[in-house]
């Protein structure tokens, strides 16, 4: 059954009561979007987006599932299970899970089938049903047994393949990987787990050798984190925010580990800030930024993803939840409070329809402006997840994946 939200903000932060009532009313703002997004046009499924992208986005609701449960709001939970079944029903043969829930013939993501573990792992815990969509969840794991080109877990993808269609990542992904380790853990497939905790050693950064690019940009050279990709003699040490960050949420990354980790990250965005590179109190999804006379700067990105924008660099809200969440997870909770604070000021400008809070899918990291679509559901999503997080000084779920009690598994 799912478990209400119980905590309110006044038992569990010690912040200023403005700034409490200030998230009590993202809060608030965060769940009627949602329940403005919960059926859209295709099928009744879930809107992806207020406005823009009415399509029900496999990776987009999976993500938002943390979201949807944490509120124990019934009708957010039926959207869910939802997407769920037609994920379910438009499942290839092999078992790949569409990049659209309502369209079995949007293939290719590298994360879809992932993610589709992942939300089903979270609806099954939240509602004891341990054996939902059984046959589905079966072909689903047994797809992502070929996808590692080495036999060993960890799975590989092609360019634009995952959330990032503007980025290049090639190989073996951090984030992607990060999804596979923790639905491993869900679904009880520790000895696996434990195999790609191993192999993560591929993406470690600490101690290596700088690219060009870092030298110009990192201010401690040797932090330790996990680079964007590898594969072969094929890597790029830029530092993905979403993927460290579950890394931390997931346990993948050690308590010393992850405190180091969050203070060099702060570190690194005081320095962007005092460089104009950074006008927000809250990371960016990849720095240094990509930039035209670097290796790995594309045409395209002229056009699509400029420095400081989309995903080279852009400040997306989601992502921020996962950073105040792992901030959590890291028993750093003054930190979290106050990029939790950060992160409401961050949802509040609208920029395409005027509203009191935009929830915006992305913003330019130079200028602090919403340069993305508005109302959008993992936004919102998230924030009440970074929200509940902050209140019970926990990470619902992801408690499970990192420690303790992991009767809940699948």
């Amino acid at each position: 059954m799912l478990a209400p939200a119980q905590h309110s903000i006044e038992e569990s932060m010690s912040l200023d009561e403005k700034s409490l009532a200030s998230v009590e009313l993202a809060k608030e703002a965060a769940l009627q979007i949602l329940l403005h997004n919960a059926e859209g046009p295709f099928h009744g499924l879930p809107r992806t987006a207020g406005w823009g992208y009415p399509e029900p986005y496999t990776r987009d609701l999976m993500i938002s599932s943390l979201g949807f449960l944490a509120t124990g709001n019934q009708q957010l939970a039926d959207a869910l299970e939802r997407t769920l079944i037609a994920l379910a029903d438009n499942q290839t043969v092999r078992g790949h899970i569409p990049s659209l829930a309502h369209d079995p013939a949007n293939r290719g993501s590298s994360d879809s089938t992932p993610l589709f573990l992942f939300g089903l792992a979270l609806y099954r815990i939240s509602r004891n049903q341990p054996e939902f969509l059984l046959e589905a969840a079966e072909k689903a794991r047994k797809w992502l047994q070929y996808q590692s080109p080495d036999d060993r877990v960890m799975v590989a993808q092609l360019p634009t393949s995952d959330w990032r269609d503007e980025q290049y990542v090639m190989g073996y992904g951090l984030y992607v990987n990060m999804i596979v380790y923790a639905y491993l853990r869900l679904y009880g497939e520790h000895e696996s787990a434990e195999q790609l905790r191993g192999l993560m050693s591929r993406l470690e950064v600490s101690g290596e050798p700088k690219k060009s690019y870092e030298q110009e940009a990192l201010v401690e050279p040797t932090a330790p984190y996990y680079g964007l990709y590898s594969y072969k003699v094929m890597s790029s040490d830029r530092f993905d925010l979403f993927g460290n960050s579950l890394a931390i949420l997931t346990g993948i990354a050690s308590p010393q580990w992850a405190t180091d980790l969050l203070m060099w990250i702060e570190a690194e965005c005081e320095a962007m800030r005092g460089r104009g590179e950074l006008a927000v109190d809250l990371p960016p999804c990849l720095f240094p930024y990509i930039l035209p006379h670097h290796a790995d700067w594309l045409p395209r990105y002229e056009r699509y993803n400029r420095p400081g924008d989309y995903h080279n660099g852009g400040v997306w809200p989601f992502i921020c939840g996962f950073y105040v969440a792992a901030c959590v997870a890291a028993g750093q909770m003054d930190l979290a409070e106050r990029k939790l604070l950060a992160l409401t000021e961050l949802v509040k400008p609208w920029h395409e329809n005027a509203a009191e809070w935009g929830f915006n899918e992305w913003i330019h990291a130079q200028t602090g402006k919403p340069s993305g679509r508005d109302w959008q559901t993992w936004s919102a999503a998230m924030y009440l997840y970074a929200a509940e997080c902050v209140l019970q000084r926990g990470t619902p779920f992801f408690d499970v994946i990192r420690g303790g009690n992991l009767s809940a598994a699948l």
